[in-house]
C-alpha cells in the first residue's frame, strides 16, 4: 500500500484530500500540529469507514516535530511515496506593501515558503526509496506574478503583501526542485486548489473543498508519463488547468 503525508491536514481541504487519497486504497498520514485534535479527527473517520488514516504530528515551522514525523514514518513504512505541503497560513488583514511589517510578512513565510522546504529535504530520503514519488506543493492563484500583473484578472484587485509573494515564492522553490529531480521518477508540481470557500477565508470563495481536494488528487496520483513542474490551478477553465507563473 502506498502511503502520503499530508501537512496541515485537519481541517478544510487538506482533510479532505486525505478522504480521497484514502479513498482509492493509501495510507495516509494526516498532519497536525495538535496531535488530540488530529487524533480525534482520524477518530470521526474511522467512523464512517475510513480505516487507514493515522494522525501525526508535524509542525512545519518546527524542525524537532518534522524529524519526529519523519522517523516515525520510516520505522512504520520504511518509505514515503507522496509528500502534499498544504499547510499554510493566511496572516494578518489587511496585507498593504506599504506598512505589513517584516515580522508579520516573516510569520507567513515561515510557514508556507521555509517551512515547505524543511519538510521537503527533510522526507527527500524516503521519498527516493519510492518507485513513482510526488511531491504536491498546494499554492495559490494568488502566487502568479503573471495574473497578478493582469488587470483583467477576475482577482486582480486581491492583493496581499504576504501571503501572495509566500506563494510566488513557493512556486519558484518548486521549478528548482523539480528541475534537480527530473532525472529520477518523481513528479514536483505546484497546485492551486482555486478559490474555496472554507475556514482560511471566512467561508468565502465559489469552491468547494471536494472540487478542491479532487483537483488536487488528479494531479497528484498522476502516471510516468505526466509532466512534472507545473503550475496547475482549479481556477482556469480548461481540461488541463495549467497556470501562467
Amino acid at each position: 500500500m502506498n502511503s502520503a503525508l499530508i501537512t496541515g491536514a485537519n481541517r478544510s481541504i487538506g482533510l479532505e484530500t486525505a478522504k480521497q487519497l484514502s479513498a482509492k486504497g493509501l495510507f495516509v498520514y494526516l498532519g497536525s500540529r495538535d496531535l488530540e485534535k488530529g487524533e480525534a479527527i482520524v477518530k470521526e473517520l474511522a467512523e464512517k469507514g475510513f480505516q487507514n488514516i493515522k494522525a501525526i504530528e508535524i509542525d512545519v515551522t518546527n524542525p524537532d516535530s518534522i524529524l519526529a514525523a519523519k522517523n516515525l514514518i520510516e520505522k512504520e513504512q520504511g518509505k514515503l511515496d507522496i509528500l502534499i505541503n498544504n499547510a499554510g497560513i493566511l496572516g494578518v488583514n489587511p496585507q498593504t506593501a506599504a506598512e505589513t511589517s517584516i515580522k508579520d510578512i516573516q510569520s507567513v513565510f515561515d510557514t508556507n515558503f521555509f517551512g515547505v522546504i524543511s519538510v521537503t529535504q527533510a522526507f527527500l530520503e524516503l521519498l527516493k526509496k519510492s518507485e513513482s514519488p510526488r511531491i504536491s506543493n498546494i499554492t495559490s492563484g494568488l502566487g502568479s506574478l503573471t495574473l497578478h500583473s493582469d488587470p483583467s484578472w477576475k482577482y486582480y484587485n486581491v492583493k496581499a503583501a504576504a501571503y501572495g509573494p509566500s506563494k510566488s515564492a513557493l512556486n519558484a522553490y518548486t521549478i528548482v526542485l523539480a528541475y534537480e529531480l527530473k532525472d529520477l521518477p518523481f513528479k514536483v508540481n505546484v497546485i492551486d486548489p482555486g478559490y474555496t470557500a472554507t475556514d482560511f477565508n471566512n467561508h468565502n470563495g465559489p469552491g468547494s473543498v471536494e472540487s478542491a481536494a479532487s483537483f488536487i488528487v488528479k494531479h497528484t496520483l498522476t502516471d510516468e508519463n505526466a509532466p512534472t513542474g507545473q503550475f496547475y490551478s482549479n481556477d482556469i477553465e480548461d481540461e488541463i488547468g495549467i497556470s501562467p507563473w
